[in-house]
């Protein structure tokens, strides 16, 4: 063989025309990439409430299954039978409808009370130096006293009525309200104040354009967090000589071990802070529209 023929490129003829290629050069088959949103489409698929209600239902039906079994007595806590009908029997009578009102006039007021102390305070301190000085270490002393503890002492102030009731629910609520106002006050951005100072505003439009704006998402939060305490201040509030309310059907059947009664009333505790926080919630998706948040995926 000459050097000719040896640097010769190879035949590329073939009986079928077709030039072979080598295997090093031949496409691969590849797989289609799926993005990562999508790869949740078949659960996403799935309405999104029933989805939000599988677990409590799965619950529920061990509940019941427990109780059918014997596994659970009726003693230590009723079945979800039992407790339905302690609940229709409540509210045929009237009983349940009555103690919820009250209850809700109590947190309305302790609400209403709690609120306009601590977002005043919130305001006061975090719009100066000075009230800052004159107020924030008061308020952080006492919140670190459990308020709950405070009950004895609104009983000898205030007697045993209304008043201790609305008052310990009110300081539940200041607490959080302070906290989180005065944090969204002073967690606002230096950078949007100087923008303001530029434009032309002076402090009290820097306060009602810039500052409380940018504190609105601290108040929404402090708010959802008040209205979970002020119906666990609400529990214990009405633990003091009660004579109506949620709280006295719940004494009332822990003295003749009806379980299910006391399971109806928690309940409602439950599905009268969930409305609460949905409220809020809402609230908070017509006031906080100009920001952006992630959802999830």
């Amino acid at each position: 063989m000459t050097i000719g023929h040896a640097l010769a490129p190879p035949d590329m003829s073939s009986e079928s025309g077709k030039i072979p290629v080598p295997a090093a050069h031949r496409p691969l088959d590849l797989e289609p990439v799926v993005p990562a949103s999508a790869r949740g489409t078949r659960l996403r698929a799935v309405p999104r409430w029933l989805r939000r209600t599988a677990g409590p239902l799965l619950l529920l039906a061990l509940w019941q299954v427990l109780s059918a079994t014997g596994v659970l007595h009726p003693d230590v806590l009723a079945s979800p039978g039992t407790i339905a009908r302690a609940g229709s029997d409540l509210i045929a009578d009237g009983t349940l409808s009555s103690a919820m009102a009250v209850s809700l006039r109590r947190v309305a007021a302790g609400l209403v009370l709690g609120g306009v102390v601590g977002t005043a305070l919130a305001l006061v301190s975090g719009l100066s130096r000075l009230g800052e000085d004159l107020v924030d270490a008061s308020v952080q002393m006492l919140r670190t006293v459990p308020w709950v503890g405070l009950i004895p002492l609104f009983i000898i102030w205030l007697g045993i009525g209304e008043a201790p009731k609305v008052a310990l629910i009110a300081l539940g609520v200041a607490f959080h309200l302070y906290l989180n106002v005065y944090a969204g006050i002073r967690g606002v951005d230096a950078q949007l104040v100087e923008a303001g100072e530029s434009l032309g505003l002076g402090r009290w439009g820097l306060v009602r354009h810039v500052v409380l704006p940018g504190a609105l998402p601290g108040a929404m939060t402090g708010l959802r967090y008040s209205l979970a305490t002020a119906w666990l201040a609400l529990v214990f509030g009405e633990s003091v000589n009660a004579d109506a309310g949620i709280g006295f059907l719940m004494n009332q059947a822990r003295e003749f071990f009806r379980t299910d009664v006391i399971v109806v009333c928690l309940v409602v505790y439950a599905f009268l802070g969930l409305t609460a926080d949905v409220i809020v919630r809402t609230l908070e998706r017509l006031l906080l529209q100009w920001r952006p948040t992630f959802t999830g995926q």
